[in-house]
């Protein structure tokens, strides 16, 4: 195979992309989509896995670029006082932010613009450079140092191929293949235009969540597909590569289809954990603790899965020292174990943690190897 690079395409593709192959997969991952929405609807509060859930996607989908952050990191920061422990947990958080931000934005609006991208990556990177205007800026394999990718370099190709991108984003006249094969098409697209100096992996896997919300797909946004990326990172980066070199769509629309239909099988048994938990939790408190129980109270233990005072006070909108008893006798009834973490004391939800640990943790076959990097010369 040939390593030159064809030029990049305006979309709507003129290839054959729904083929027998393709077809097929996207009945299986169009179901498995339609259970994920349904298991989800069966939660009491939605934002108990929204926040829970965005926090993970971003943990992973920011592991891929070599952020890494632990449990422990994650959870005993403070986002809400801007508290973190770490700066690979600062970014972590900054990714849950621009997701939950974009998911807001898409739900008002119902479009997902070329200045909605930029406002996302803005978020993640914490500035407003918005797209590329210097050129130089080349994809390198970390471990040799080979030129993987060279992206489009001068500004006004970038802009033109994004209006495009923008355009095909929303107007649905322009192709009537099904949108989650749209979705596999719009990230490869937006990755191999690469408009940022920084961010563009990150800021495309949001694009992904926020584009099956916008065509109403996904009503929340917990599709955790960068567990799958990060679990098959190899093929991920040799497919992208692969389409750019042959033109060939199949190949990569089939790994993304796989990516929709295994995670969102997979977030599902997630949920449904979750909501086994709550009710576990719900009934030992209003067994053991009934003074204490609250529907709130629940709540509060599942949005965090590290909780602390100023959480359960804020929550429950209660004194700090009823806070304070609420998850001491919580501890005493074996929901919860205390620990301190720098200057505070952290209250651990251990059956969730382990839950959240377990369903995302890493196969071994590829999480190690390829990483590519963004150089600017």
């Amino acid at each position: 195979m040939s390593n030159a690079i064809l030029p990049l395409p305006l979309l709507p593709l003129t290839n054959e992309i729904e083929t027998k192959a393709v077809l097929k997969k996207l009945s299986t991952a169009r179901a498995a989509l339609a259970g994920l929405n349904g298991i989800a609807e069966s939660i009491p509060n939605e934002r108990i896995i929204i926040n829970t859930l965005a926090l993970q996607e971003a943990k992973d989908s920011s592991a891929i670029e070599n952020i890494v952050t632990t449990h422990d990191e994650l959870y005993s920061s403070d986002s809400q006082t801007h508290q973190f422990v770490s700066l690979a947990a600062k970014e972590v958080y900054n990714y849950a932010h621009a997701l939950l931000e974009g998911y807001q934005q898409v739900k008002q609006s119902g479009l997902l613009t070329s200045n909605n991208i930029i406002a996302l990556q803005a978020l993640l990177e914490e500035n407003d450079a918005g797209f590329r205007k210097v050129p130089g800026t080349v994809l390198k394999n970390e471990q040799t140092g080979e030129t993987v990718y060279m992206p489009p370099q001068d500004h006004a190709s970038i802009v033109s191929l994004m209006s495009n991108l923008e355009h095909f984003i929303n107007d649905a006249s322009l192709s009537d293949i099904d949108p989650v094969i749209k979705m596999a098409i719009i990230h490869h697209q937006f990755e191999s235009i690469h408009p940022f100096y920084d961010g563009n992996g990150r800021t495309g896997r949001i694009v992904n969540i926020l584009y099956l919300v916008k065509e109403g797909l996904l009503k929340l946004p917990i599709l955790y597909l960068s567990r799958f990326i990060n679990q098959n990172k190899v093929s991920y980066y040799n497919l992208l590569q692969q389409t750019r070199q042959t033109g060939q769509w199949e190949p990569w629309i089939l790994y993304m289809l796989d990516a929709v239909e295994q995670t969102a099988l997979q977030t599902s048994d997630m949920i449904r954990g979750i909501k086994i938990l709550m009710t576990s939790h719900k009934q030992k408190i209003r067994t053991e603790l009934p003074k204490v129980y609250s529907q709130d109270l629940i709540n509060s233990l599942f949005r965090h899965p590290y909780t602390k005072i100023e959480f359960v006070k804020a929550d429950l909108n209660v004194a700090r020292k009823t806070a304070a008893r609420y998850l001491d006798l919580l501890c005493d009834i074996n929901l919860l174990h205390k620990k301190r973490l720098g200057k505070e004391n952290y209250y651990f939800n251990d059956d969730l943690i382990s839950l959240l640990i377990s369903v995302g943790s890493l196969k071994k076959q590829e999480q190690d190897t390829m990483t590519i990097r963004t150089t600017h010369r």
